[in-house]
């Protein structure tokens, strides 16, 4: 096969065209710090890379669903905190105003400060985190007390909110109320300040011994809270070493070495410079270079 001038030429020309891609896409890695820009580029490193990215994404996601259990545990803890401190200076109070000795107006004051903690129970009882109450199971938008005087009012709802914190894994965020917030609860506040007003049908004496079953239940919980509170904290560490790990991944498929790459693209820079150099003395002179 007789090999023309033309055919040098052209053959010149597509390998510097070739050289000139090849740095484009190398500088376009030094640019991006990825490997590919596009599916074309390397269709199964973006397949894995799709792969690795969902899982990353789903591992994000419960990681969200963790803090808005943390929060809402951390809520709930606080708030059966709170109510324990008023169960325990109501029971102070009724032992104060089982005193014989005390008068009218004295036990008058007790009762005015028991129901004033009963308001506060109230409060406690229906708790919000981001506009949710998180002491009626999953009825979020209803109080769980509306009327601290009238107990029959408190709602006895205490379906378990589930979060899913991994994969197949819900554990449950709230408390269960009925053991915290009752009608118990209230009507014994309820009878603890009419006996102080003075209603003789009212045996304050009674009322001790409930009081502090109501007290043990509340730490009882609390207990309780603190165990799924430790085995959030254990799926927590779980789930920040599967991001880790998810991320590493995506990066060792995704990432480009940029020692490697520098190195190709000098490299690269070299061929096509001697490519240009060749070039040059394969094309030879043509009669218009003579004339001018």
């Amino acid at each position: 096969m007789r090999v023309t001038q033309s055919m040098l030429a052209g053959n010149s020309l597509r390998h510097i065209s070739q050289g000139f891609n090849k740095m484009g896409k190398l500088q376009e890695q030094l640019s991006t710090g990825k490997k590919i820009t596009r599916p074309s580029d390397d269709p199964v490193v973006a397949m894995k890379g799709m792969y690795y990215r969902t899982n990353l994404t789903e591992v994000q996601q419960y990681k969200r669903n963790l803090s808005e259990a943390y929060a809402w545990m951390e809520e709930s803890e606080a708030a059966i905190e709170q109510g324990s401190n008023v169960l325990s200076r109501v029971r102070e109070l009724l032992v104060q105003g089982m005193n014989g000795t005390l008068a009218d107006e004295d036990k008058n004051a007790i009762a005015s400060e028991v129901g004033q903690l009963k308001e506060a129970l109230v409060q406690v009882a229906n708790t919000q985190f981001t506009g949710r109450y998180i002491f009626n199971g999953t009825a979020i938008n209803e109080p769980r007390v509306t009327d601290g005087t009238d107990p029959s009012t408190v709602k006895d709802l205490n379906e378990p909110f589930m979060i899913e914190v991994s994969k197949g894994i819900k554990l449950q965020a709230n408390i269960d109320a009925n053991n915290v917030f009752n009608e118990e609860l209230f009507t014994i506040m309820n009878q603890i300040e009419q006996g102080l007003k003075g209603d003789d049908s009212v045996d304050l004496g009674a009322f001790l011994g409930r009081l502090d079953n109501q007290i043990d239940s509340m730490n009882a919980e609390r207990s309780e809270l603190g165990a799924r509170y430790n085995r959030l904290e254990m799926i927590d560490d779980r789930l920040a070493y599967q991001e880790y790990v998810a991320t590493r991944v995506l990066s060792d498929n995704e990432d480009a070495h940029l020692e490697e790459v520098i190195t190709d693209l000098i490299t690269a820079e070299s061929v096509h410079r001697a490519a240009l150099g060749v070039g040059a003395r394969i094309i030879q002179p043509s009669l218009l270079d003579f004339l001018r």
